[in-house]
């Protein structure tokens, strides 16, 4: 599996993602992967909690997937790096930071319930990278599962113009739906629209004996009704002319140029090839692999990777995925291990060896990279060490000293800084201590682990109580935390209520001038012009020096930046500033009376002067989607105006979907509520929205009023 040589055949590598909403079956789905690829001999299940990817008792508990997990496999030939990542919105960093380096991903939905809430963020973050993408319609084998409704939520809500956004293009059919028990015509196979091939999936031998048939008679209109929509989709763009003139000839197109044309469309995001199946049942998983194979990019067809040199910042940097090139690689991940944190890289360009010397741009140091390894899902089961990394693979390495998660490694005579990994703010926050004094500086330790690991994790010390806050993506993200702690650190912590991660906003921007004359007692000077601006749009708070030549020695004008950025992190209310840019314009000193530690007050004075009678709180406001019977929709409703909810849409008859725009100190304990408003009937998913200015009653709470 592992490259033994830089002469690597890169058209044959496969870096994929699974992503999907929360239990439409990804985990089932990766571990049928693995299985009839021959890297496990037998299947776990998410109800047993013996699952390859799922590994970590937490995800075992749940029976759900929170951590990225990667594995290498081969299939046919080719070598596949597969991320299986999670569904659920507080993990939503593990989906971010696996669509940066992925090439291709299995979009994989529930074939009763169709596109879901979470189903639209990974689509979305997924079109943000440009990831090509293969759509699996699972569970064909539940009640009240239809392939034709399934596809219908895809254009609707994902797809609603073909032109932009591409369009959802079946190449494989279901043969019945539902089970055995429930419908006159159950799921038991699939119809290859290419090859006009109906495939049977031996249940007796977990479905690893495909049997291949004519189309049953029965299905023969369906089948040619969706081949015709296929050849109608792929001759809008068949440049080539590969199968148009065949198909208006009434011919049967070359079966290798259709899969050609649907290769090319499927690079290009005009389609979306859609196969369908069911894992718990064991079908269609080998024609999703193969599918794999035949559509989804490898890193050749992927564009070159865009940076910028350190040396010279307007200067744009390009790296072609061959290992010809320099290497040039990003830190994706970073795990805690008590053998030694692993990193994860995905290589761009070049070939990365052991015993290389890599340097980080960012950071402008350089890190020893001893080994190199293939990880297994479950990082208690050891590391496979290979030889070397070519472009396109993914790899762990070991021992990393100043790295962290979205930082570059390059070649030291060719730098090279990519585009860091971008994640959603924090908007929950939770005090922890030790229950032992004696464990203070541990948990200190543990906690920068935990921050390692996971960019929406940060840890801050509260300026009014003093109290160490945990700021999470939700309630069960910190929750996990917090058993991670008490399980791989073996501490005993309490933890507070959770809270709300409030932000400040200035409501106009505003130029201001201060001077510092006395330090306590002791005459002092330093003078700022601070120009304090919002960003348009969503941007990380930032200081620049807008100063010019000698104005300001180098050692003041780095106090009074790290004073503004300081101020900026804990604001007027004692949360960080949103949108916000910070410039020195202009600055005064003394030779003898001006000290760094002058600058650091001035710029604090000058942050507070612009504040004054200048700024909102912002509260953090969810996207609620609630899915319910029809006949408790009045009572959810209800329930969410009382919660101070704005009803945006509510669609569906039998099931009702309602989508609500509602404060997040509403919701903290919504999941539970809103089952017994619906006699444990509905269930809601929630995901941060937006910012928006709090109400006066919030404001005097927050303030202490």
């Amino acid at each position: 599996m592992a490259a033994k040589s830089d002469a690597v055949d890169l058209t044959r590598f496969r870096n994929l993602g699974v992503i999907a909403h929360i239990d439409a079956g990804k985990t089932t789905t990766t571990e049928h992967l693995l299985f009839y690829a021959g890297v496990k001999h037998k299947l776990g299940g998410v109800d047993t909690g013996n699952t390859e990817t799922d590994y970590d008792p937490e995800e075992q508990e749940r029976g759900i997937t929170i951590y990225s997990a990667c594995i290498p496999f081969e299939w046919r030939g080719y070598t596949v790096n597969l991320i299986d990542t999670p569904g659920h919105v507080d993990f939503t960093a593990e989906v971010e930071r696996s669509l940066r380096v992925l090439d291709g991903a299995v979009c994989v939905f529930d074939g009763q319930k169709g596109v879901e809430a979470q189903s639209e963020t990974v689509w979305k973050q997924a079109n943000k990278y440009r990831v090509p993408r293969i759509v699996f319609v699972n569970k064909m084998d539940v009640v009240g599962a239809n392939f034709a409704r399934t596809l219908k939520t895809v254009h609707d809500r994902l797809t609603p113009d073909f032109a932009h956004d591409g369009r959802p293009v079946p190449i494989a059919i279901p043969i019945g739906a539902g089970s055995v028990k429930d419908s006159p015509k159950p799921f038991a196979g699939v119809i290859d629209l290419i090859e006009q091939k109906a495939y049977y999936f031996d249940p007796a031998d977990l479905g690893k004996t495909v049997r291949v048939e004519a189309i049953p008679d029965e299905e023969a209109d369906t089948a040619a009704e969706y081949r015709e929509q296929m050849f109608d989709a792929l001759t809008q763009h068949d440049d080539k002319d590969l199968i148009t003139s065949a198909v208006l000839d009434g011919q049967e197109p070359d079966i290798q140029k259709v899969r050609q044309l649907i290769r090319e469309q499927t690079l290009a995001r005009t389609i979306y090839p859609v196969l369908c199946g069911s894992g718990r049942e064991h079908i269609g998983i080998q024609p999703l692999l193969d599918a794999v194979t035949y559509y989804l990019p490898s890193p050749l067809d992927r564009p070159p990777v865009t940076g910028t040199n350190p040396k010279h910042p307007n200067k744009e940097e390009r790296r072609k995925p061959d290992p010809k090139e320099p290497f040039c690689g990003l830190v994706f991940k970073a795990a805690w291990h008590p053998s030694g944190h692993r990193f994860f890289i995905r290589v761009y360009s070049g070939v990365l060896k052991p015993n290389y010397r890599a340097y980080n741009t960012g950071k402008d140091v350089k890190e020893n990279i001893a080994k190199l390894f293939h990880v297994h899902a479950d990082p208690n089961r050891g590391l496979e060490e290979v030889e070397t990394a070519p472009a396109g693979d993914i790899v762990a390495v070991v021992g990393l000293k100043e790295s962290v998660t979205g930082d570059t490694l390059c070649d030291t005579q060719h730098p090279i800084l990519l585009e860091a990994i971008s994640f959603a703010e924090a908007v929950v926050s939770q005090s922890i201590e030790p229950e032992s004094g004696n464990d203070k500086d541990k948990l200190a330790n543990a906690l920068t682990m935990l921050q390692l690991e996971d960019p929406t994790f940060v840890v801050k010390e509260s300026k009014d109580t003093g109290q160490t806050l945990m700021n999470g993506m939700g309630t069960l993200h910190l929750e996990v935390k917090k058993h991670r702690l008490e399980r791989d650190f073996k501490l005993r912590v309490r933890v507070g209520q959770p809270r709300v991660s409030y932000r400040e906003k200035l409501k106009a921007g505003k130029a201001v001038e201060v001077t510092v004359e006395r330090l306590g007692d002791k005459p002092a000077f330093a003078q700022l012009r601070v120009s304090f601006t919002n960003f348009p749009t969503e941007r990380p708070v930032t200081v620049r020096n807008g100063l010019t030549g000698e104005a300001l020695p180098n050692l003041f004008a780095a106090a009074a930046e790290r004073g503004l950025m300081d101020a900026c992190q804990t604001g007027e209310f004692g949360y960080p500033m949103m949108h916000l840019q910070a410039t020195i314009t202009d600055a005064r000193f003394d030779q003898q009376l001006s000290s760094e530690d002058a600058f650091v007050v001035a710029a604090a004075r000058a942050f507070r002067q612009a504040c004054e009678d200048n700024l909102n709180l912002m509260q953090p406001v969810m996207k609620v989607t609630v899915t319910t019977p029809s006949e408790f929709l009045g009572n959810v409703t209800g329930d969410l105006a009382k919660r101070g909810g704005q009803i945006e849409e509510t669609k569906g008859d039998a099931t009702a979907e309602i989508v609500a725009k509602v404060p997040l100190e509403k919701l903290f304990t919504y999941a539970n509520e809103v089952r017994s408003l619906s006699q444990g009937r509905a269930a809601a998913v929630m995901e941060p929205f937006s910012y928006e200015v709090a109400p006066p009653d919030v404001v005097k709470r927050v303030r202490g009023d």
